[in-house]
């Protein structure tokens, strides 16, 4: 990477992000430490732990926006309609050349909306894309007047918003990438849980992954059960699981996880980003997702797609997954025990995590993997005057 020309006399790019999950946390910290390698960077916004490790203060906390499903939004309503004001107010009163908003996706597009009704003339970009390929395709189009561009964390998102109308959106990668494992199957280890972040989530998989442990916890394959999580959710979680059936293991160290699962015979988890982390250091896995009404509705409504990142980006079915209208965990069961069972069947899934390795370190032939902070930086090239 090289600095822009109007870097190179130490101008401060002015630079405003926001992450609304610990997921999003994550991309927003490997940005800001990119950016700051290149150029000299005056940072607010509103993150986690890995922002606040760049030097960021958070305008508010990160998990007032920590939201999934209806009943989650309805139920703090008043409290995002007010980060969404809080919010534009600090970013047009600051004037940042940029404004980078990570996922977050209801929050990040309401965020833009009236940030441009207030007259905001920076530049907005937003970082991963929505997932208009699993649902609500139309709303690729609706976000063309809002962003620049878009920065996408799986190769074949570009493409699906070329052809659908959206942003300018280009392919770069994520910052799991760098915590590849290259591992055989193992025989004898722990079961690896991961049921969410978000409150919602961990209500409803829980009870269900309780369940699941008593059924399979004394399998001869599994020596144990961990549950990596993050630091702000290692006390509930351990109160969770305190009257399990199997002891449970809670790990918040995120330098730990590696360790855990390069000895891991098999993960179970909740659909999300971590699914492409576990696929990235090779750990056989089982998807789930327990879906509130509001998302069963829609999920129904365009044909029930899959919804696991190795099965959407391998565009084929790699690793089980079960997405429910309600809590069933003998389905889930179901999936686990054959791999438990089946070591060849584990073996198919670390050679399949081998493809995707490739395919996301390179991108797509017409999309090839760029670095976001470049992508950031051709931004600030071609700043309007207003926005200074």
């Amino acid at each position: 990477m090289t600095a822009p020309a109007n870097a190179t006399g130490g101008e401060r790019l002015r630079l405003f992000i926001l992450a609304g999950e610990p997921s999003g946390d994550r991309i927003a910290g490997d940005l800001v430490g990119r950016l700051k390698r290149l150029v000299p960077l005056d940072l607010s916004g509103v993150g986690g732990h890995e922002l606040e490790a760049q030097g960021m203060r958070s305008l508010y906390p990160m998990s007032d926006l920590a939201v999934m499903g209806v009943s989650d939004v309805i139920l703090r309503l008043p409290l995002l309609l007010w980060r969404i004001e809080q919010t534009a107010r600090a970013i047009t009163k600051s004037r940042p050349d940029i404004v980078v908003l990570v996922d977050s996706q209801d929050f990040s597009k309401l965020l833009a909306r009236r940030l441009k009704a207030l007259g905001f003339a920076g530049k907005l970009i937003l970082y991963v894309a929505p997932s208009v390929w699993a649902r609500a395709p139309e709303r690729a189009a609706k976000l063309t007047p809002l962003f620049e561009e878009v920065l996408a964390v799986l190769p074949f998102e570009p493409a699906v918003m070329q052809r659908l109308g959206g942003p300018p959106t280009c392919y770069v990668g994520h910052p799991a990438l760098g915590e590849r494992l290259v591992r055989d199957v193992v025989e004898r280890g722990p079961l690896v849980l991961l049921p969410g972040s978000r409150d919602g989530e961990l209500r409803r998989h829980l009870p269900m992954f309780r369940e699941i442990v008593a059924e399979v916890g004394a399998h001869p394959a599994l020596d144990g059960v961990v549950i990596p999580t993050l630091p702000a959710l290692h006390e509930r979680l351990t109160r969770e699981v305190a009257d399990w059936p199997v002891p449970v293991t809670i790990v918040s160290d995120r330098a730990a996880r590696s360790d855990i699962y390069r000895t891991a015979v098999l993960a179970l988890a909740v659909s999300g980003t971590v699914t492409l982390e576990l696929a990235l250091a090779r750990v056989p896995m089982v998807v789930t997702y327990v879906l509130d009404p509001h998302q069963a509705r829609i999920y129904t409504k365009h044909g029930r797609p899959s919804i696991s990142l190795p099965n959407r980006i391998l565009d084929r079915p790699a690793v089980p997954e079960r997405v429910q209208d309600a809590a069933d965990a003998q389905d889930i069961i179901d999936a686990v025990r054959p791999l438990l069972d089946n070591k060849k069947a584990r073996q198919d899934q670390i050679e399949a995590f081998g493809e995707l390795a490739l395919l996301m370190e390179t991108g797509e032939a017409d999309f090839p993997r760029q670095d976001p902070a470049d992508r950031v930086l051709a931004h600030w090239d071609q700043r309007a005057p207003s926005a200074e």
